[in-house]
C-alpha cells in the first residue's frame, strides 16, 4: 500500500484564503466554548449521533490502494461481489448505528471521473456505490404537482451528491455541464483540486447545518478531508494516521455550544465472498409489449432505400437498458436523479433476469456526475439512478464499467451524438456491449441510427417510453458488412408491480 496522502498545493491555497478565520474564529471559538478531541476506545461502541448537532460523517470506499483484501476487483478496479455485500451491510450500519435510525441530511460522493485506475483508466464507480445502499434507506417527501394543489410524494430514496463542484476539477476529455456547476448537488473531487472538497464541508459548518452529512470516498480523500477540516476551524482532534479498513467511519460532530468530538465506529462487517442473494425472490412477467409497442426492423445496403453509411462499426452488437424504477407516485413526477429502493431489487437480480440473454463483454452508461434542475421540486440533482442500476451486474460478471463523459446527455444533439459515439467509428466493432441509458433518449437514438442509413420506408417507432416500462430491452446488431438489425423483442422479465417498496435488507 501506498503512503497515505499529504494535503495538495490547491488544498494549501484554501487553507490560506481562510487564514483570517483560523487566526480569530477559531481562536476565539477556543477561548470561549473550547475543543476537545476524543480518541474512542476500540471496545468502546459509540453512541449514535445526536441528530440537533452538525454530523459529518466519512465513509471510505475501497480503491485499488486502501482495501480489505478481496472488495475489488484487480483488473477492473470495481468492486467485487464481497465488496458489494459489505455496501450492503454497511448500509444499515450506518443507519442504525451511526444515525440512530434518523434520516440523512446530505449525501456526497466522488465524482467517479476524477479518480481514473489501472492503465485502463477505469472511473471509480466504487465510492457511489458503496454509498448508494445507504441512500435507499432514507426518505425523501418532494412536490409531484408544480405545487398547484400541494401534493407531494414520499419515497424510500435519497438523492446521491456527485456533480463536479468547479470547473477546475473538471477532468480532462469530461463534457462542461450544461447547466454550469451547483454547490446543491457537488459531490467530492479525488485530488480535492482547488480545495474543492474543502469549501463543501466548510459551507456546511459556515451554514449551521445540522444533522447528518455522510460522505463516501477513498481513503486518500477521506484522510485530507479529515486532516483539513480539522486545520481549517482549529480543532485539536486525533485524526487517524493509517487507515484502519473499510469497516471504520469517521464523524466529526459539532454541537451548538461550539464542542467538537471525532467519533470512530468499528463496524466489524464479515461480508460474504459470494454474489449477495436478495431476501424474497423477485416475482417475473412475460415480454407481452403491453407497455411498449413491439417494433422491428433491418436496414440492409441497397434494400428499400437503404445505405450503408460509409464509417459505420461491423460485427456488433449492443443491448440497451433503462435505469431501475425511480418514480413510484401515480403520475411518475418523483424526481431525485436517483431510483426508488424497488429499484434496488431490480439492480440486484439484474443478472439473474438476464440469464443467458446476454453476453456483454463490456458495460457503458452515462457519467453520474452530470446533473439538472428537478422542475418540480426545484432541486438540482445528479443523474446517478443510470449508470448504478448496471453497476450489479458489472460487478458480478466482472466487466470492465466505461462511462460516457465527453458529452452531456442534456445536450440538445445527444441522440446524433450516442449514435457516432456507439455506432460509428470502428471502436466498438467486434463487440458486445450493455448500455444503461436514459429511458427518454433511447427511442431518439434509435431514430437516429436508422435515418444514418437514408429515410424512406422506415418503420415507424414507439412514440415514447412509458414512465412505468423499466422491462423493455432494445437490440441493436451490425452484421459484417454493416447491415443493421434493431428490435425491442427481449425485456427483462421482472414484474415492476410486484417489488416491495422498502430496500432488501441485509
Amino acid at each position: 500500500m501506498s503512503r497515505p496522502s499529504k494535503p495538495s498545493t490547491s488544498t494549501k491555497n484554501f487553507l490560506a484564503y481562510r487564514v483570517s478565520r483560523l487566526l480569530f474564529g477559531s481562536v476565539l471559538s477556543l477561548v470561549l466554548f473550547g475543543c476537545r478531541s476524543t480518541h474512542t476506545p476500540p471496545s468502546v461502541i459509540p453512541e449514535a449521533l445526536y441528530e440537533k448537532n452538525i454530523n459529518l460523517i466519512f465513509v471510505s470506499s475501497p480503491d485499488l490502494a486502501y482495501q480489505a483484501p478481496g472488495d475489488i476487483q484487480l483488473d477492473t478496479a470495481n468492486l467485487t461481489p464481497q465488496g458489494l455485500n459489505r455496501s450492503l451491510l454497511m448500509a444499515t450500519y450506518l443507519k442504525q448505528k451511526v444515525l440512530g435510525a434518523n434520516n440523512v441530511t446530505g449525501i456526497y460522493a466522488l465524482s467517479p471521473m476524477t479518480h481514473l485506475q489501472t492503465a485502463n483508466n477505469y472511473p471509480d464507480m466504487t465510492a457511489i456505490g458503496y454509498i448508494q445502499p445507504f441512500a435507499l434507506l432514507n426518505q425523501e417527501t418532494l412536490p409531484i404537482d408544480n405545487a398547484l394543489n400541494g401534493l407531494s410524494y414520499t419515497a424510500n430514496s435519497y438523492p446521491v451528491n456527485v456533480a463536479y463542484p468547479t470547473k477546475d476539477s473538471l477532468p480532462s476529455g469530461v463534457a462542461e455541464p450544461i447547466f454550469g456547476y451547483s454547490e446543491r448537488c457537488s459531490g467530492l473531487d479525488f485530488n480535492n483540486t482547488g480545495g474543492a472538497n474543502d469549501t463543501l464541508v466548510s459551507r456546511i459548518i459556515d451554514k449551521k447545518v445540522t444533522g447528518y452529512h455522510v460522505f463516501s470516498a477513498p481513503w486518500e480523500t477521506i484522510r485530507n478531508l479529515l486532516i483539513n477540516t480539522n486545520i481549517i476551524n482549529g480543532y485539536r482532534l486525533n485524526i487517524p494516521s493509517q487507515y484502519m479498513g473499510p469497516n471504520h467511519v469517521y464523524a466529526i460532530t459539532i454541537s451548538s455550544s461550539g464542542t467538537v468530538d471525532l467519533a470512530t465506529y468499528n463496524s466489524d462487517l464479515k461480508p460474504l465472498a459470494s454474489y449477495p442473494v436478495l431476501p424474497a425472490p423477485v416475482a417475473s412477467e412475460d415480454c407481452s409489449h403491453a407497455l411498449q409497442t413491439h417494433f422491428s426492423a433491418k436496414r440492409t445496403g441497397g434494400v428499400d432505400g437503404a445505405t450503408v453509411p460509409t464509417n459505420i462499426n461491423k460485427n456488433q452488437t449492443i443491448y440497451i437498458v433503462r435505469h431501475a424504477e425511480a418514480h413510484p407516485d401515480p403520475t411518475f413526477q418523483f424526481e431525485n436523479g436517483n431510483f426508488v429502493a424497488a429499484g434496488q431489487w431490480r439492480a440486484l437480480s439484474l443478472t439473474k433476469a438476464l440469464g443467458e440473454k446476454m453476453k456483454p463483454q463490456a458495460v457503458y452508461s452515462v457519467d453520474p456526475s452530470q446533473w439538472f434542475p428537478a422542475p418540480l421540486s426545484k432541486n438540482h440533482v445528479s443523474y446517478v439512478r443510470t449508470s448504478l442500476t448496471i453497476l450489479p451486474y458489472a460487478i458480478d460478471k466482472n466487466l470492465p464499467y466505461h462511462l460516457v463523459a465527453g458529452f452531456s446527455l442534456f445536450d440538445a444533439g445527444v441522440a446524433s451524438r450516442t449514435c457516432n459515439y456507439f455506432f460509428t467509428g470502428g471502436k466498438f466493432s467486434n463487440q458486445t456491449v450493455l448500455l444503461g441509458w436514459e429511458s427518454q433518449r433511447i427511442i431518439p437514438l434509435i431514430k437516429a441510427l436508422l435515418e444514418s442509413y437514408g429515410t424512406t420506408n422506415l418503420p415507424p417507432l414507439p412514440e415514447r417510453w412509458r414512465g412505468d416500462d423499466y422491462n423493455t430491452i432494445w437490440t441493436v446488431r451490425l452484421d459484417a458488412q454493416g447491415n443493421l438489425t434493431v428490435d425491442n423483442d427481449m425485456c427483462e422479465g421482472i414484474d415492476s408491480a410486484k417489488l416491495p417498496s422498502t430496500a432488501p435488507p441485509f
